[in-house]
């Protein structure tokens, strides 16, 4: 193999593995804000949960986030605005990314 094929195999799996931990820390993210919002509903343990299952599947709907933000806001019944989700699932992010790295 060439230098030049070396380092495009090398981009691609650096991008490989950057896109798998992108949808990692991602799902991880849905998962945090499904049991945040769950404890504002009231929700515990398995119900919780259970909870957090149903959000992190919701963000296969469309591309992006929004129809995360769709399905907590529709579910939270006025508990929590649209900017205030979107603000917790970035704050939440940097929460699951961190503990990606830490399993990792």
């Amino acid at each position: 193999m060439s230098t030049f094929e070396d380092r495009e195999n090398a981009f691609e799996n650096k991008y490989a593995h950057d896109a798998q931990m992108q949808f990692k820390a991602e799902a991880r993210r849905n998962k945090l804000v499904g049991l945040w919002a769950a404890e504002l509903m009231g929700k515990t343990g398995e119900d919780a949960a259970d909870y957090a299952k149903e959000v992190v599947k919701s963000d296969f709907e469309e591309a992006g986030h929004e129809d995360v933000v769709r399905k907590v806001s529709g579910d939270l019944g006025g508990k929590a605005t649209d900017d205030e989700i979107r603000a917790k699932m970035a704050e939440l992010m940097t929460v699951a990314k961190a503990q990606i790295l830490d399993e990792a």
